[in-house]
């Protein structure tokens, strides 16, 4: 056997049909769209029109509001922490917002960078961030480090 002759089994593989291709074709003239109408078109209809019944986005009751001035925090895990101290990258005496940045492990600080406990930390290290969770807290101090957190205002100093 040559792979010139391979070929699928008979009734495998199926032709597609041809819309609008004649009236030989059985599909031919209009193909299925009827006559006239914003649907006869090409393009596509109206998003979340469901032809004149009230659409679901409105039936349904609004809930809750975007704050203004979120503030937005590039999170890292102490998993990857732990990674880069182990590469050599981060130096685990002291690892600050910027140390952080410089290493790679984060692209950009945003407005502050929060640390979460995924991962384990086996390292005395000594952070000061923006945010910590509670978890993340303990692990760090559980491995013999400190977990500090500061005000952005004073981490920019």
């Amino acid at each position: 056997m040559r792979l010139n002759e391979l070929s699928d089994n008979p009734g495998a593989t199926k032709k597609r049909k041809r819309i609008g291709r004649g009236p030989g074709s059985g599909t031919g003239k209009m193909g299925g769209r009827g006559i006239k109408g914003q649907k006869s078109r090409s393009g596509v209809a109206i998003k979340g029109f469901e032809g004149g019944q009230m659409p679901l986005y409105q039936r349904l009751p609004k809930r809750g509001f975007n704050k203004p001035n979120r503030k937005a925090f590039a999170v890292i895990n102490l998993g990857l922490i732990q990674k880069f101290i182990d590469l050599g990258k981060l130096d685990a005496k002291s690892i600050t917002e910027d140390s952080l940045v410089e290493s790679g492990v984060v692209r950009r600080k945003l407005d502050g960078i929060r640390v979460l406990a995924k991962g384990e930390i086996t390292a005395k290290a000594t952070i000061s961030v923006t945010g910590a969770s509670k978890a993340a807290v303990e692990a760090v101090e559980k491995a013999g480090g400190a977990l500090t957190v500061v005000a952005k205002e004073a981490a920019a100093e």
